[in-house]
Order: structure tokens, then C-alpha cells, then sequence
């Protein structure tokens, strides 16, 4: 199953950053610290151009420990790029966003030439909640869904530091199937745009070869990582529905049930501290979509040239004359 996700009001957004962009000294970028590579936009890179970019994990506090310092060491060592990671709840950290923008754009500061930010990510990566964070007050909605804001707006967080916010922003065509899944997972894509049961098996396939202890602490399943490894996923999933309840009459197994309760653990971290993609993982995955996008693109140019090249077909008139 193809993950897919681009709803009207974000076509919107695209137009606005596009227009918007000339007038921005630094870009942040908000990024789900559970999945830093997936919930990159790489539409975002094209619209923005070369100006300076503050990566910002943020949920770092959902995020495994051992895995995060890898992902700011991966994006700090980018041309023009810092990273950082915080959980946007956190009035101190949230503060150091403003000093990571003097460090990107020095030349920019005061009345004469105040700072001026574009904010921006993915759905749900808690853009909102980071700024009613920095201003100490509701100037942004917040929701666990995907979507929640969808005007463009300017803050202001000092005199001379200006911060316009932009809805989040997927991108038209999600050629990563692995980022598709994780995107999902996350809460970044609309419900409607995807099978709750489907996702939460891909979730569970990785979860059972890199955090089987969480899910036999959360669940009580009575196995040991290995056992848990080696189960098929539907057999794991099921194996959840029981553990938890989720039985329908007859003692079948409410799969839809439990993979609800997967995804919104997963999305609430009672799971654990948990990042589902590390950046190796993330590049192999990104080199063999590329390789089939590439392929994807060849065929398609054979295929419009085999046409171009077809004679016309002959009118009933030419027939009969």
C-alpha cells in the first residue's frame, strides 16, 4: 500500500512558502525526533533554496537516547545547516531556537535588520505547541491530529525577531514506502489515507527487531526478545488483541481494536523511548527509491516517445476513399 497524503489547504502552503521565502533569513524545521529522516520534507529543501536551516528534533523525549545524538551529527555535518534537538513543551530549550538563528544569519539583528523566521514541518511534528511555547501564550492550535493548523500567521517573538508559521506540509508524492509508513504512524498523514491495521503491522515488524523488551513490558506478552522476534507479525498483532482484550464474539481476535492501541501508544510514547530509523537505514531506504523512481521515470519516457512515434490512426473517410 502506497501512503499518500496532500490535501487541498496544502497546496495552499506550498504557494504561500513560495512566495514568502524571499523575504526569510533562516528556516526552521521541525522534525519528528521518532522518525528524523521520514518526517524531513524534501519539498521544503526546493522551495527554500540555500537559506540558512535550523533542524529541530523535536518529542526528543519520546526519542531513543542512543539513537538521537547519530541524526544531529548526520544534519550538522549539512553545509548551512544546524540541528538541535528539544521537546517543545520545555520553556528553556524551546529558547535556544532563537539563538540558533543569530548563529545561522549573524548579520541580522535589530530594528535596521530584524530577524526574520519561516517555521515549518510536517503535520502534527508539534510546530504549535513549540510556539505558544516561545511566546507564553495560545497563539497557535494544538491537536493529536494531523492538519490542526491551516492559515499562515506572524509572531512575533522579540522586536526585532519575527516568525511567520506556516500549516504542516507533506509533500505530492511519498516515494519512500518505509517513510510512508512511519509518516503514518506518527499521526503525520489523515486517517483516511491509510489502513490502521496495515500500518500498525509495519510498525510492529520493526519494533519486534529493535524494541521487543518494550513490547513485552507493555503488553505482557511472556516472551523474551527472541521468541517475540521470531513471531510472524499478524501472529503478534493477534497475540496484542488478546493480551489486551480486544476480542469479538466467538473469541476472534479484534485486529482493527488492537492495532488502534498500537498506533496510539506508539504516538502517545507509552511504549517506551523509540526512534524507527537510524541514518543508515534511512539512506539504503532513500537509495532504493531513488533507483526505482529513476526506473519509474525511464519507463514512463519510453512509453511517451513509443507514442510520439506511433503513426496517426486512419479517419473512416481515408478507409473508404
Amino acid at each position: 500500500m502506497a501512503i499518500q497524503w496532500f490535501p487541498g489547504h496544502m497546496h495552499s502552503t506550498r504557494k504561500a512558502i513560495g512566495e514568502r521565502i524571499k523575504d526569510i533569513d533562516v528556516v526552521i524545521e521541525l522534525l519528528d525526533a521518532r522518525l528524523p529522516g521520514s518526517s524531513a520534507n524534501p519539498l521544503l529543501s526546493e522551495l527554500t533554496g540555500h537559506r540558512p536551516t535550523l533542524k529541530v528534533l523535536n518529542k526528543q523525549d519520546a526519542a531513543d537516547a542512543a539513537r538521537t545524538p547519530d541524526w544531529l551529527a548526520w544534519y550538522n555535518a549539512r553545509p548551512d545547516t544546524r540541528a538541535i534537538a528539544l521537546d517543545a513543551s520545555e520553556p528553556a530549550p524551546a529558547r535556544r531556537l532563537i539563538d540558533g538563528c543569530h548563529q545561522l544569519a549573524p548579520q541580522r539583528g535589530g530594528m535596521a535588520k530584524p530577524m526574520r523566521v519561516l517555521i515549518c514541518g510536517i503535520p502534527n511534528v508539534g510546530k504549535s505547541t513549540l510556539i505558544n511555547t516561545l511566546t507564553g501564550k495560545t497563539q497557535a492550535k494544538t491537536g493529536d491530529e494531523a492538519g490542526i493548523t491551516k492559515l499562515e500567521q506572524r509572531i512575533t517573538l522579540a522586536d526585532d525577531f519575527y516568525l511567520w508559521d506556516t500549516p504542516g506540509m507533506l509533500w505530492p508524492r511519498i516515494t519512500v514506502p518505509e517513510s510512508g509508513y512511519k509518516l503514518a504512524a506518527s499521526g503525520a498523514v489523515g486517517k483516511n489515507a491509510y489502513d490502521e491495521e496495515e500500518v500498525a503491522l509495519e510498525l510492529l515488524a520493526y519494533l519486534q527487531r529493535h524494541y521487543a523488551p518494550l513490547l513485552d513490558a507493555r503488553y505482557r506478552l511472556g516472551l523474551d526478545a527472541a521468541a517475540i522476534s521470531a513471531l510472524h507479525d499478524d501472529e503478534l498483532l493477534t497475540l496484542i488483541a488478546r493480551k489486551r482484550g480486544a476480542v469479538m464474539s466467538g473469541g476472534r481476535a479484534n485486529l482493527q481494536k488492537a492495532a488502534e492501541l498500537v498506533l496510539t501508544d506508539f504516538r502517545g510514547a507509552v511504549l517506551g523511548r523509540i526512534t524507527l530509523e537510524t541514518p543508515p537505514e534511512f539512506e539504503a531506504w532513500k537509495a532504493a527509491a531513488d533507483v526505482q523512481e529513476a526506473e519509474r521515470a525511464a519507463k514512463k519516457a519510453e512509453r511517451e516517445a513509443r507514442r510520439k512515434g506511433r503513426p496517426m490512426p486512419r479517419s473512416s473517410d481515408e478507409e473508404g476513399a
